[in-house]
C-alpha cells in the first residue's frame, strides 16, 4: 500500500542521514510529531437538540433503545483509529487532530475521555457552526505538546445564485499555537458539499478556498514566514479549481516559493489513491497542505515537513463488493454497519532536530 511505500522511502532517507551524521562524527536526533485530519462521519450524540436538524443524523433515526450502544461503538471506532494514526513512526498518537462532521463539543469531550484516548490528555478547540445539518469542525491537541495562543471561527458567507438566500455551511476554524515552542497556525476546514452537482456547487468551494487564502495572507502580513497548515475535507480533489487555482497549491516542492503552498496529495491522486468513494469514483477530498516556511528548503528553525500519508489499514477498508478498497463506513441505509467512517484520515509527519 502507498503508506508502506512512504515508510520505506522514509527509512532509506533516515538511514542515509544517519550514516552521513556518523561519518562526520555527529549523531543527529529528531523529534517526530504527527498532524492529522479525520472526517468522523456523523459523530452525533443521542440527545435531541431542537436548535439543529439532528433528527436527520443516522443515530437519531435509530430506535431509542439502540442509540446508546451505537454511539459507544462509534466512539470506540473513532478512538481506535485516532490513537494509531502516524504511530508507526511517531510511536504515539497524533499531537494535533483536525476533525469534522461532529455535532458539538460534547461528542469531542466524550471522544477524548474514551479509554483508548484518555492517556494522551487531549484538549479541544471548537465553535458552533451555522451549518444546516448542525455539524462542526474542531481541533484536538495534546496539552503536553501544543499550547493554544489564540483561535477564531471564520464565517463563510455564500449565497444561492437562484434566490439570493444564504447557504449555511461550516465555519473555518483557525488556531495558532506553539508546538514545543514552535509557532504554527492551523486552518481546519469542511468545505461546502457537491450537492446539486460538482459544477453548480463549485463556486461555493472556490469561495471557501478564497477565505483560506485571506486568512493565510493575513497571517503572512504579520509574519512573512508564518508556518501555516491547511487541513480538511474540502469536497474537492487536489487538482480542482479551488485548490489548484484559488489556493495555487503546488505539486512540486521546488515550485513552492515564500508565502506559497505545498500540497503533497496532488501526486497521491495522480497515483490512484483515495480517501473516499464519491459517486462510484475514488477521490482525495481530505488533504493537508503546508506553507513554504514548513519546508526544509526554507531553512527555518523548528519543525519541518517530512512526509504525508493516508491512513488506510485493512481493518478500515471494505474487503469486497462494489466499494472494495474504499473506507468501511459507519452508516448505510439508516443502519449502523459496525464500520468507521466514509473517509480515510490523512496525516503528515513534522520533524525537529534535537
Amino acid at each position: 500500500m502507498y503508506k508502506n511505500l512512504l515508510f520505506s522511502v522514509l527509512a532509506v532517507i533516515a538511514f542515509a542521514k544517519a550514516a552521513h551524521a556518523q561519518s562526520s562524527g555527529q549523531a543527529k536526533q529528531y523529534k517526530v510529531k504527527t498532524v492529522a485530519f479525520y472526517n468522523l462521519e456523523n459523530l452525533f450524540d443521542i440527545e435531541d437538540d431542537t436548535s439543529i436538524n439532528d433528527e436527520a443524523s443516522p443515530i437519531m433515526e435509530m430506535a431509542e433503545g439502540v442509540r446508546a450502544s451505537v454511539y459507544e461503538k462509534k466512539l470506540t471506532n473513532m478512538a481506535r483509529v485516532i490513537r494509531k494514526i502516524g504511530a508507526a513512526k511517531a510511536q504515539t498518537a497524533p499531537a494535533l487532530v483536525g476533525v469534522c462532521e461532529i455535532e458539538n463539543r460534547k461528542v469531542l469531550e466524550d471522544l477524548i475521555n474514551h479509554p483508548l484516548l484518555r492517556e494522551f490528555d487531549y484538549g479541544i478547540v471548537h465553535y458552533d457552526s451555522p451549518d444546516r445539518r448542525g455539524i462542526d469542525t474542531g481541533l484536538l491537541y495534546k496539552k503536553a505538546d501544543f499550547k493554544v495562543l489564540n483561535s477564531v471561527s471564520k464565517e463563510l458567507l455564500i449565497y444561492d445564485k437562484s434566490d439570493g438566500d444564504r447557504i449555511y455551511t461550516r465555519d473555518q476554524l483557525v488556531v495558532t499555537g506553539e508546538l514545543d515552542g514552535d509557532k504554527i497556525s492551523l486552518i481546519v476546514n469542511h468545505w461546502p458539499s457537491r450537492r446539486g452537482g460538482e459544477q453548480k456547487s463549485r463556486p461555493n468551494r472556490v469561495a471557501a478556498a478564497a477565505l483560506n487564502k485571506q486568512v493565510i495572507d493575513s497571517l503572512h502580513s504579520v509574519d512573512a514566514m508564518s508556518k501555516v497548515m491547511i487541513m480538511g475535507d474540502l469536497n474537492d480533489d487536489p487538482i480542482n479549481e479551488s485548490v489548484l487555482v484559488t489556493l495555487n497549491a503546488q505539486q512540486e516542492r521546488e515550485n513552492v516559493k515564500p508565502q506559497a503552498i505545498y500540497n503533497p496529495y496532488i501526486q497521491m491522486l495522480k497515483d490512484g489513491y483515495n480517501t473516499l468513494a464519491y459517486r462510484d469514483a475514488g477521490n482525495i477530498f481530505d488533504q493537508i497542505m503546508l506553507t513554504y516556511p514548513l519546508l526544509v528548503e526554507a531553512k527555518q528553525p523548528g519543525y519541518k515537513y517530512y512526509m504525508a500519508g493516508i491512513y488506510n489499514p485493512s481493518f478500515m477498508t471494505n474487503k469486497e463488493g462494489r466499494y472494495k478498497g474504499y473506507p468501511f463506513r459507519s452508516f448505510a441505509d439508516g443502519t449502523f454497519t459496525g464500520g468507521f467512517s466514509d473517509h480515510f484520515p490523512v496525516y503528515v509527519y513534522l520533524v525537529k532536530e534535537i
